[in-house]
């Protein structure tokens, strides 16, 4: 991918003074439609649920992502931002409907764009992957239930109906479209982690025999639709990118041959990025979880999903982004070095140490080193939503002005994730009826 110009124009933001530039994270990076990102380090989605209980924008999520952009970040991408206020991943999420909410939007687009980053909203739609409880009923391609695991957590979904489809890709497309009015750099569709999109890609989820289902073409059908629709919201002008397992990591899931195939077919509908990422809560590979013997060159490079980048790099013209697993300044430029990727996706550090970017870019590690999140209960830690929580409360600590707790117990914070989600749960019904 071609470094952009040293010229500047609106779109080519600087990395504050006090942040030296140098080695290839520090180029920018220009975009198939022409935006231009300050450099190639980008902030990845995690869930924030720091959204009121009736699903509204707060102010703090204007101060997370303000200290996230002050560290000199290109991009951040925000996390699970639902399409449907009937359809939630859990609570505290945001929900895009209508402009109720453009006020609060514009000043959390504001918080990363006043000081020169990007921010583009990452939309979702749960799927059957949604506590039990939060919404009236789940819906899926399918009826298909979780395994033994997690099926205490979740109910089993109802089939979809085709009408249905065609109102959750009009939605996508409605939702877009107020993002760039509140000023929002671009969007992102979340095709991973087991959510609705990867619900229709994966032939374990979507077991249908209509034109949404059956071969790999009926099953990338749902995705294409969802980013035509966006793109006839938001125009040529304005990125739409994708956030897209390698695989599921699940037997019967979504594989790696299918993922290439439509990475392929994403690049040629004329996506502006996409990220690769794996797994889902049944099999969270985007949390470390090793699921296959890895050799000892892809462990040491550091980031989980980099080998897959390599495989479809020679594919496709769309810039890559690979999120997981990096842990240097080293690493991460040994892996843009390797050409097999052009954005670096931070999540979990960001999370311990908001200013990591800043050492980053320096050429030097942060100080905190991201570690395992482990109750020492088999069961607990085996869901990848266990992690999810532990972060979360972290990124409530930096949204109210403080600093997070890297060696925070993750035994007392599930109970607190527990209880928090349970009164969430119990305010979000009460406030819908």
């Amino acid at each position: 991918m071609t470094s952009a110009p040293t010229a500047r124009n609106p779109d080519e933001a600087t990395v504050p003074a006090s942040i030296s530039r140098g080695g290839l994270l520090s180029e920018p990076l220009r975009l198939p439609n022409g935006k231009v990102l300050r450099n190639r380090l980008a902030k990845a989605a995690m869930s924030e649920t720091l959204a009121s209980y009736d699903n509204h924008p707060t102010p703090e999520l204007v101060e997370l992502y303000r200290r996230w952009a002050a560290s000199g970040l290109a991009l951040l991408i925000t996390g699970n931002v639902m399409i449907d206020r009937r359809a939630l991943g859990e609570p505290g999420n945001v929900a895009i409907e209508d402009e109720t909410d453009l006020p609060m939007l514009q000043r959390w687009a504001r918080a990363a764009t006043d000081q020169g980053a990007a921010i583009w909203v990452q939309l979702n739609h749960p799927g059957k992957q949604s506590p039990k409880g939060l919404n009236h009923e789940n819906v899926a391609p399918s009826a298909i239930p979780f395994g033994a695991d997690l099926a205490a957590f979740f109910d089993t979904p109802r089939e979809v109906t085709t009408a249905e489809i065609e109102d959750v890709i009009q939605r996508f497309g409605r939702s877009a479209e107020i993002c760039k009015k509140a000023g929002f750099s671009g969007v992102q569709i979340h095709g991973a982690h087991g959510y609705l999109v990867n619900q229709f890609l994966s032939p374990h989820h979507n077991r249908r025999t209509d034109k949404w289902g059956g071969s790999i073409e009926n099953r990338r059908r749902f995705v294409l639709a969802v980013y035509e629709e966006i793109r006839k919201n938001v125009g040529r002008d304005f990125p739409v990118a994708i956030k897209l397992n390698s695989a599921d990591f699940q037997r019967g899931g979504f594989s790696e041959e299918e993922a290439m195939e439509t990475v392929v077919a994403l690049d040629e509908a004329g996506v502006d990025l996409i990220e690769i990422s794996g797994g889902t809560y049944e099999s969270p590979a985007m949390s470390g979880v090793v699921t296959k013997p890895q050799k000892a060159t892809s462990a040491a490079r550091e980031a989980y999903f980099l080998e897959f980048a390599e495989k479809v790099r020679g594919l496709v013209k769309t810039p890559l982004m690979v999120t997981g697993g990096f842990r240097t300044a080293a690493g991460i430029e040994a892996a843009l070095r390797s050409g097999a990727l052009d954005m670096i996706g931070l999540a979990r550090l960001l999370a311990i140490d908001p200013d990591a970017p800043a050492a980053l870019l320096r050429g030097q590690d942060s100080s905190e080193r991201v570690r395992p999140i482990l109750t020492g209960i088999k069961k607990i830690d085996r869901m990848g939503i266990m992690e999810i929580s532990w972060y979360a409360q972290q990124l409530k600590r930096i949204a109210n002005g403080g600093n997070p707790r890297p060696n925070e117990s993750a035994f007392f914070a599930f109970l607190r994730a527990v209880a928090a989600s349970g009164w969430g749960t119990f305010r979000t019904r009460r406030l819908r009826a």
